[in-house]
């Protein structure tokens, strides 16, 4: 499971649990997207509404905690970033939709594994929408079209909450992917939404899956 956990459990007993924010952030760096999660979540509280943010990166290429050199790029000048999230390596870039998901956990008594399978179910939906059939693969955390990857998602919890999420590929450059082993998998082939006569734009897809998974947790 693509998860890197910290313990330090907060009081959430007496909480209401607000609707879900969902906010369209634009293109926005890797590393200052990354460090504005992390303050989120540290001075969030008890009855903060969880936020659900949509957006792009330039192309970043970005490493897990448990990310081993041997998958990182061969040949490339795109940067690459150790991120505090659970995984392997990855490939970010436009056309590309991410949705980080910052939940409070404990509040709507989702486990990790209820978080992680919550994504890949909303993400499936969000593709059936649209005419394309999806599913996971054991042991393969994120959502793949006939055994390619078009999805890869990976966490990361602080005090019962979490935060990065998933990034769906909808129109993007696949090429850098071929500099890395994508997850720490060599030879994972990798998709996208257009392939598949998808003709909806990033902000859309990344909207309606944010809106998805805003609805299922609310729906606990």
């Amino acid at each position: 499971m693509l998860v890197s956990v910290h313990s330090k459990r907060r009081d959430t007993s007496i909480a209401e649990r607000p609707a879900p924010l969902v906010r369209s952030l634009g293109v926005a760096d890797y590393a200052a997207t990354c460090e504005a999660m992390r303050r989120f979540t540290a001075d969030r509280g008890a009855v903060t509404p969880d936020e659900l943010w949509v957006l792009e990166h330039p192309p970043v290429f970005t490493a897990g905690v448990a990310a081993r050199p041997e998958h990182f790029p061969r040949t490339s000048s795109i940067p690459l970033v150790r991120a505090d999230r659970g995984g392997q390596i990855t490939y970010h870039g436009p056309g590309q939709a991410i949705v980080y998901t910052l939940v409070d956990l404990e509040r709507s008594r989702l486990t990790v594994r209820g978080m992680v399978e919550l994504i890949e179910d909303a993400v499936i939906a969000a593709l059936a929408e649209n005419g394309v059939g999806a599913a996971r693969k054991a042991g393969a955390p994120g959502v793949y079209v006939g055994g390619a990857k078009i999805a890869a998602l990976g966490l990361r919890v602080r005090g019962g909450c979490c935060y990065h999420g998933v990034a769906l590929n909808v129109d993007m450059d696949l090429a850098p992917f071929h500099d890395i082993d994508p997850c720490g998998y060599p030879g994972l082939r990798v998709t996208q939404a257009s392939e598949h006569g998808v003709g909806a734009g990033t902000l859309e897809l990344g909207e309606a899956l944010a809106s998805r998974i805003a609805g299922l947790i609310s729906a606990r």
